[in-house]
């Protein structure tokens, strides 16, 4: 829980406005002296006494009694959150001095997360009033709670006192990780933990071990030929999988990844599937760095190893905000190659909509391919496939499938590019994105490429 204290003299806004019976009282006097008047003109006077007395009792009603200057609020909150979960949230008032009987507290927050009840009356108790509130994420980002209100009623009932103070506190939605490390475990015992045993293959992503006699049925590649005649007896050299590779995975932030599928934005399933990847990454030795990008490129987090800093690729890959602007892949990828110091795994999450930017794409990643491994993510749209199979009925279904397979098309033509390139790629339903990202990663530590 991240607890913010909120001093009375900072960030306050302080108002006072009457209450609804004071409203109502010196309305009615209106009315008592227009009657009077008609009736009885000597004692017309009785409703104007009538308004100025009543206007003096909320005049000293609002000088006396507790103010926002006696007054230090505070907010207990998560500092994390997963878009599927709940957390509590504590606001709490303390009064220096003299106290109402009762405090009304409610949270304001920003569109991606709310907060219930919306308004929480609470007695106070030793000078203290605390409320406790159910913060719901309505989607993944940075969701700042803006302000804690509060008001309290004069010892005459007949103003409200309100202060609205910002506590300073932002929570951080993540993605729904709550099947990650379950997940993950259980995609990852079907596979032998590359990197942690001894390989008798040798080639690029292997280190050397040790030395052991030739056996029938090994690599006579791998024989030591100076060792063994220094030994008279045929000696191979055994490797193993090397450890501590960077493995980067970055993210299209762009317009096409915010397009829903099977129920989720394609930001979303890409980070679920980035920090399965992540989790199994770690477990097996490897460095795992996060990067966005839409127009423009964002920060590098990482490259960080062991299963503790998981927490931390957590963290970052909530503050991975959704964008409207197009992506520019060239410019992301391009910078990103220059921030990597050594040959790395790079995982790309991206969508191709635009061929005018994958050719310039294709250009940037023929140069990365020198130095790094690169793996494009791409997902499925089972919905454009559907326009394409279903029996067309109307003209505009005629047009729709026109459409849809001239998209697909176009999507397989840089796809294909792409692999005779030598870039690996996973292309697979949303859903089985995960899973289908693990079997590639296990799959290439198996054959040494990284």
């Amino acid at each position: 829980m991240t607890t913010g204290a909120i001093p009375a003299s900072s960030r306050a806004r302080a108002t006072v406005y009457p209450t609804r019976t004071a409203v109502v009282a010196m309305l009615a006097g209106a009315p008592v002296s227009l009657g009077l008047g008609l009736l009885a003109p000597d004692l017309w006077l009785v409703g104007v006494a009538w308004i100025a007395v009543l206007g003096c009792l909320i005049f000293i009603d609002a000088l006396i009694g507790p103010d926002g200057r006696d007054v230090t609020s505070s907010l207990a909150a998560p500092g994390a959150l997963s878009v599927n979960g709940v957390a509590m949230a504590q606001a709490a008032l303390v009064f220096e001095g003299s106290a109402p009987r009762g405090v009304e507290l409610a949270l304001e927050t920003g569109p991606k997360v709310s907060a219930t009840p919306t308004r929480a009356f609470e007695a106070v108790r030793g000078g203290v009033a605390r409320a406790d509130f159910t913060l719901t994420p309505v989607r993944r980002g940075r969701a700042p709670v803006t302000e804690v209100w509060a008001r309290w009623k004069g010892p005459l009932r007949l103003m409200w006192k309100q202060i609205a103070r910002d506590p300073g506190l932002v929570v951080t939605i993540t993605p729904d990780i709550a099947g990650v490390e379950g997940e993950a475990v259980r995609l990852f015992s079907r596979e032998s933990a590359h990197g942690l045993k001894s390989q008798l293959e040798s080639g690029e992503g292997a280190d050397f071990h040790a030395l052991r006699e030739f056996q029938q049925g090994m690599d006579i590649r791998t024989i030591d030929w100076k060792r063994s005649a220094a030994h008279r007896q045929l000696l191979a050299k055994e490797f193993h999988a090397e450890r501590n590779n960077p493995v980067i995975l970055a993210i299209d932030t762009g317009r096409s990844m915010v397009e829903p599928i099977a129920g989720l934005a394609r930001i979303d399933w890409a980070l679920n599937a980035a920090l399965l990847l992540a989790f199994v990454s770690l477990k097996v030795g490897d460095r795992v760095g996060l990067f966005s990008f839409d127009a423009r490129p964002s920060r590098l987090d990482g490259p960080v190893s062991g299963t503790r800093a998981f927490a931390a690729l957590q963290r970052a890959a909530g503050q991975i905000d959704y964008s409207s602007e197009e992506t520019n892949h060239t410019y992301g990828l391009s910078t990103l190659a220059e921030r990597l110091e050594r040959r790395s795994l790079v995982v790309v999450f991206t969508e191709f909509t635009d061929p005018t930017s994958a050719e310039l794409m294709i250009e940037t990643v023929g140069r990365m391919l020198a130095r790094h491994l690169l793996l494009f993510v791409v997902m499925r749209d089972e919905e454009l496939e559907g326009l394409v199979d279903a029996e067309p009925v109307t003209p505009t279904d005629v047009s729709r499938a026109v459409i849809a397979a001239a998209l697909l098309r176009e999507r397989d033509l840089v796809i294909a590019r792409l692999r005779r390139l030598g870039v690996e790629i996973v292309d697979a339903p949303a859903r089985s994105i995960g899973p289908a990202l693990l079997d590639r990663y296990l799959e290439l530590k198996r054959r040494n490429r990284i």
